[in-house]
């Protein structure tokens, strides 16, 4: 093959790989949410079912693991809002790094575990506990969506000017613990954090009021990185950095962070949340728009935190 056809069938392949897919995204809702993997509650056969999905694909991705211990940092968790017999339960953030040999990091995040049979005080269907909580927004769409991100960044055949590193956050839904316990035990040193993206219930798009990207204002760097990016949905900011998901634990680390949301809607921790309810073509626009700003970001070489709340 001549040089110059060659190139360009490197640059047409890497595209490819770079891409969003919408089959991806659909694949690995429908895993994550199926009625198989009983709602992922932390301590459950099948909340570790799926972090061993979530493993297998960082591996295929080439992403590496963080440190010595492998992918998995494993931590306890404790249920507090009603009383079972076990109250302390095993769980795990699952890790894949993106070594670009940088001297920072930005972290991307999402949790994994979702609320199980509703039986653990925080269901918003009194109802119908004891029935399936598939949890397909809430968040199996933000971990595929964390899944396409870092299928993305490994294979876009680009050395970027940071470090990556994704994490699937374990235990969100009993109080933010798996994101608590890593930046009390941080893979990487938290002071060389450029900024943490995280995604949570991405999957419900309503174009009425578009998506939240929350966390605007903890670094005086977001308005310019934001300055002039289009997308086919709406999208509007807000400048809080703290809220109900796993960025707050880097927000009050003093790291800047942003939160993609595309709000609450009336299957929130109830049964009726599943896959058929996703909208993937709004769910890859969302992380193409995430694309762009992490890639403005690279721009910036140091993020300054702004405390907002």
């Amino acid at each position: 093959m001549r040089p110059y056809f060659l190139l360009i069938f490197l640059l047409i392949f890497s595209a490819a790989k770079a891409q969003v897919s919408e089959k991806k995204l659909k694949k690995h809702i429908s895993y994550l949410a199926a009625d198989k993997m009983k709602g992922r509650q932390t301590g459950s056969k099948e909340v570790e079912k799926a972090a061993e999905y979530i493993e297998r694909q960082f591996k295929k991705y080439g992403l590496t693991p963080p440190g010595p211990d492998g992918f998995r940092q494993h931590f306890e968790a404790k249920v507090k809002r009603v009383t079972v017999a076990d109250s302390i339960r095993k769980a795990a953030n699952i890790i894949g790094f993106l070594n670009n040999g940088a001297a920072a990091t930005i972290v991307v995040g999402a949790h994994y575990d979702h609320i199980g049979y509703g039986d653990l005080g925080n269901s918003k269907d009194p109802l119908n506990t004891g029935k399936i909580h598939n949890g397909a927004d809430d968040n199996a769409s933000g971990v595929a969506g964390l899944l396409e991100l870092a299928k993305h960044y490994a294979g876009n055949r680009t050395k970027e000017r940071f470090n990556l590193l994704f994490i699937a956050f374990g235990a969100e839904e009993l109080g933010l613990l798996g994101s608590k316990y890593f930046v009390e035990h941080p893979a990487v040193p938290l002071n060389t954090i450029h900024w943490m993206l995280n995604m949570d219930m991405i999957g419900r798009y309503n174009p009425d009021n578009g998506v939240a990207v929350i966390g605007y204002g903890t670094s005086p760097s977001f308005p310019e990185i934001f300055k002039g990016i289009t997308s086919g949905i709406k999208f509007y900011t807000g400048k809080d950095g703290s809220g109900g998901s796993d960025q707050t634990s880097f927000y009050k680390k003093d790291i800047p962070v942003l939160f993609f949301h595309t709000g609450g809607h009336p299957d929130y921790h109830k049964t009726g949340d599943d896959a058929a309810k996703i909208d993937f073509k709004a769910l890859k626009a969302i992380l193409e728009l995430e694309i762009r700003v992490i890639d403005r970001s690279m721009n910036v070489p140091k993020m300054d935190f702004t405390r907002t709340n």
